[in-house]
């Protein structure tokens, strides 16, 4: 079994937050137990004070004191070309805006491609990071994070939004 190193982030907003490495980049990125778990039973889980580990943290902190709008670590992103082409996108969208998964499917050159953009959104494993939440649906309703978790979503815009404008 491989290891994977991590450390816990302890949120106001959102509770513990998992930070995984695999010692050279962030590999995951876990706001629900359930994800947690189900990253426990693939890796063998060392906690760690690891410097990239440190320094995630430090950048979680800025990111939620408004200090920080994108993040500066290496990433693992571990997926299809199509998904990381999203990600990408993701990556794109500023700080306390958002942009509908058709933005996202047209930027990508694939207009058609909505519900493939979803679920790319949905396998990102680098949450806040990614800012898969920044996206939603076209009629401005914040659909699909995580599954039915966009209590999550609004959190996580309604703080960059307060930030954002001072």
């Amino acid at each position: 079994m491989k290891k994977r190193e991590y450390t816990v982030y302890k949120s106001k907003e959102l509770g513990d937050i998992y930070i995984i490495s695999d010692g050279e980049a962030i590999v995951n990125v876990e706001l629900f137990e359930d994800g947690w778990e189900k990253a426990s039973d693939q890796y063998e889980m060392v906690k760690s004070d690891a410097p990239l580990l440190q320094e995630a943290v430090k950048q979680f902190d800025e990111y939620f004191q408004g200090k920080r709008t994108t993040f500066q670590l290496p990433l693992k992103w571990k997926g299809t070309p199509f998904q990381q082409k999203v990600w990408q996108a993701l990556c794109d969208i500023p700080y306390g805006m958002t942009a509908s998964y058709s933005d996202i499917a047209g930027k990508i050159g694939h207009p058609k491609a909505v519900r493939a953009v979803g679920q790319a959104n949905r396998a990102n494993e680098l949450a806040i990071i990614v800012p898969c939440h920044r996206v939603i649906g076209k009629n401005r309703a914040l659909i699909g994070y995580a599954g039915n978790r966009t209590d999550v979503k609004e959190k996580l815009l309604h703080l960059e939004e307060r930030y954002r404008n001072g």
